[in-house]
């Protein structure tokens, strides 16, 4: 019952976020002359009719709140306008496209990293000062001084190209969907789950094997030691629970972040997701695709710090959730 309290105040904390998020965007490119603002929304695509047309459909001429009552139920209802530069089509359509394009990407990226970087980081915490700690270690430097857009340039050139020549096929470029099987689509994602986790798990590699040093010199793990348990359940069943929350909160704050991540790889790789159309939008002055993408990407963003919040609270149980 706790929890569910909990978890109900993280997602109206969530939901008074992107209201303020949405109303930030509203009103830095709504209030303005209607014109311009028609002007604006249509972007390089702008002429007389295409103004007229702007308009006419968002209602330009009412007053400003009235507009914006109208702004938040259309983005209630998931209804970010038309793309204009696109020649007309909902902008929905855009991201229902593109959606599924970074979250192959970005689920894939954060499974392989937390596993790669957490595993990592315990072995070399529980085996320091060995030749594996200083082989990680070495590791994790190269990781976190390798920028994304040259490692997914590497791989591609001596991973992606050698196995084409040869006939073995199964890893390609662009983006497969899962409609077309599990295996097409794995071995489209594989080398952008790669590029995008190496660095962040470096990064997660580090910070948990200095938090679990730092707990396994902690008085209730000697005392734990000192009544006879197994060095195995010491650390997996005390000592993991307390060294992971530093992790979890880094998870929150590295979300932004991310998010510049996967529009490289996105780039690199031709996937053609959320990020490499932003870009795209930015470019060609595509406001209603970025706005669109701006409130998606801070639902994102918000979503992923909730799930934190929970576990932060599950992991730590000094967190109060009443």
């Amino acid at each position: 019952m706790a929890m569910t309290r909990f978890l109900i105040r993280r997602i109206l904390s969530g939901i008074v976020v992107l209201w303020i998020v949405g109303t930030s965007a509203f009103f830095l490119f709504f209030a303005r002359n209607p014109d311009i603002v028609a002007r604006s929304l249509a972007g390089r695509a702008a002429t007389g009719a295409i103004i007229n047309e702007v308009k006419r459909n968002l209602g330009l001429s009412q007053p400003i709140m009235v507009q914006y009552w109208q702004f938040l139920d259309r983005t209630v209802h998931l209804n970010f306008g038309l793309s204009y530069y696109n020649g007309g089509i909902p902008v929905s359509s855009i991201l229902a496209r593109d959606i599924p394009r970074t979250a192959s990407v970005v689920v894939g990226g954060v499974v392989l990293w937390t596993i790669v970087g957490i595993s990592v980081g315990v072995l070399s915490a529980t085996r320091a000062r060995t030749l594996f700690d200083r082989f990680s270690t070495v590791g994790v430097l190269a990781g976190i001084s390798m920028p994304t857009f040259v490692l997914g340039e590497l791989l591609l050139a001596y991973i992606y190209v050698p196995l084409n020549t040869h006939g073995i096929g199964w890893i390609t470029t662009g983006y497969i969907g899962l409609s077309q099987g599990i295996g097409p689509w794995a071995g489209a994602m594989i080398l952008p789950w790669i590029t995008l986790a190496t660095v962040q798990a470096a990064v997660y590699t580090r910070l948990s094997r200095g938090s679990l040093l730092d707990t396994l010199g902690e008085d209730y793990i000697r005392t734990a030691r000192a009544k006879g348990l197994t060095e195995r359940r010491v650390i997996y069943r005390h000592a993991m629970r307390a060294a992971l929350t530093p992790v979890v909160s880094q998870f929150g704050i590295d979300i932004g972040a991310f998010l510049g991540g996967v529009l490289v790889v996105e780039t690199v790789f031709g996937i053609g997701g959320l990020g490499e159309d932003a870009v795209t939008a930015v470019s060609n002055g595509d406001l209603p695709t970025i706005i669109a993408f701006v409130l998606i990407a801070s639902a994102f963003v918000v979503a992923a710090n909730i799930i934190v919040d929970m576990l932060y609270a599950v992991l730590d149980p000094r967190v109060r959730i009443t």
